[in-house]
């Protein structure tokens, strides 16, 4: 092509289309090229976040292999430092705890904790095993040879240690698994070891009955300052929804037995201090005739 002559695609409708048909490509290339690398990038920072969960953890777990403070006198121990902090907790919420509150409660300097204490994850770790300390059962105490006694016991031990410590259950979604969680491990296992099934169904049976009991005393937190039922609110509210026919069920409860009345027996029911071990025994009793029917021996 010689100086001053039109490109091949020339000037014309059709170079033009041409060219913007190659700019678009171009530019959908790029475009998807980005949304690649976006992708990668997320994967990366997600990928980072678990490592440093893992990181995190795992110094946590660092405070059970670390020895205390090696002076001749150690001025506290780990265990009056957890214990001031579940002390804090109870009366303010796990938030007011802090190094520099604790010190303050202790009568001593902040840095000086760190020779005990190195992190607010360590702590958590000390407070998570001191409060699972009150559900393990002591070994003066017998654990009873029949299972359905025994992890009763266990059950009712972990639903009054949360009833103490409300605040226990929203400190940690994964708490640190520190010497007595792992007690409370052996415990439960210790509980079902009569029963002649397989490690895996005694773990079902173990993790059933714990969720059933931490599920529990969620609940009953949620419950606990609400006020008693029923407000004249919340009856206008639902009559107004059962009017509407939607719910046939709460419809027929509210002609039979006024709907007053009736949500006065559901707060009865959520309230009434026997409704733990009176749904735990429901629920041990379905597993046994579970394992009954399977052919196993409960007894």
């Amino acid at each position: 092509m010689t100086r001053g002559q039109p490109s091949h695609l020339g000037d014309g409708p059709r170079g033009k289309a041409i060219r913007e048909k190659v700019a678009k490509k171009v530019a959908a290339t790029l475009e998807k090229e980005a949304a690649r690398q976006e992708r990668y990038a997320h994967q990366a920072a997600k990928a980072a976040e678990a490592l440093d969960r893992i990181e995190s953890r795992l110094s946590s777990l660092d405070v059970w292999l670390r020895h205390e403070p090696a002076s001749r006198r150690p001025r506290f121990t780990r265990d009056e430092i957890a214990a001031t902090a579940i002390r804090i907790a109870d009366a303010e919420g796990f938030d007011a705890v802090s190094m520099r509150r604790l010190a303050a409660e202790l009568d001593a300097g902040t840095m000086t904790l760190y020779h005990y204490i190195q992190t607010k994850d360590e702590l958590l770790t000390l407070v998570t095993d001191a409060v699972m300390a009150e559900v393990v059962i002591p070994d003066d105490v017998e654990m009873p040879s029949d299972w359905r006694e025994a992890i009763t016991m266990v059950a009712s031990r972990s639903l009054a240690a949360m009833r103490r410590h409300p605040w226990f259950m929203s400190i940690a979604d994964d708490p640190p698994l520190g010497p007595n969680s792992v007690r409370h491990i052996d415990q439960t296992l210790q509980a079902v070891s009569s029963l002649p099934i397989s490690l895996a169904e005694k773990f079902e049976i173990v993790m059933a009955v714990d969720e059933y009991a931490f599920g529990f005393a969620m609940s009953e937190r949620s419950h606990a300052n609400a006020p008693d039922w029923p407000r004249a609110d919340m009856v206008a509210y639902v009559d107004g929804l059962v009017r509407s026919g939607n719910y046939p069920q709460l419809q027929a409860l509210s002609e039979e037995l006024g709907l007053e009345p009736m949500w006065t027996q559901v707060n009865a029911c959520v309230r009434d201090p026997d409704r733990f071990a009176r749904c735990l025994a429901r629920l041990l009793e379905g597993i046994e005739i579970d394992l009954q029917a399977r052919g196993v021996k409960t007894g």
